[in-house]
């Protein structure tokens, strides 16, 4: 069974199969912020976005995150470092991106399995 929550006419934030746990792409809660600001609070959204799945950042699977520059991949990894619990950090890819719109910095794609 699949299950989506909060659906759109484009995408849902989650989406539930079989004990995996799919979150839209999501970004900043304040796009003026620099890269630091803008991760943390991505992140948070991530948070609580799993919570409400059923799930938590220590049951990560795979993280995709889109970043505008690399000149921001050192600020950006800091906050990703201090975020992720130690021992379950997930299969991650960064790469370079054009955002949606011109001053997001960052974004990421969650995977993560239920609790």
């Amino acid at each position: 069974m699949i299950e989506r929550q909060e659906t759109k006419a484009r995408m849902s934030r989650i989406v539930k199969h079989n004990g995996t746990i799919y979150l839209c792409g999501q970004v900043c809660a304040d796009a003026t912020k620099d890269v630091t600001e803008q991760t943390q609070t991505m992140l948070d959204k991530v948070d609580a976005l799993l919570i409400q799945a059923g799930s938590d950042r220590n049951h990560m699977l795979s993280a995709t995150i889109y970043i505008k520059t690399m000149d921001d991949f050192q600020a950006m990894n800091a906050v990703w470092d201090a975020w992720v619990p130690e021992g379950h950090a997930p299969a991650r890819a960064c790469v370079t991106a054009d955002m949606a719109r011109e001053e997001l910095l960052v974004e990421i794609s969650v995977i993560a399995a239920e609790k």
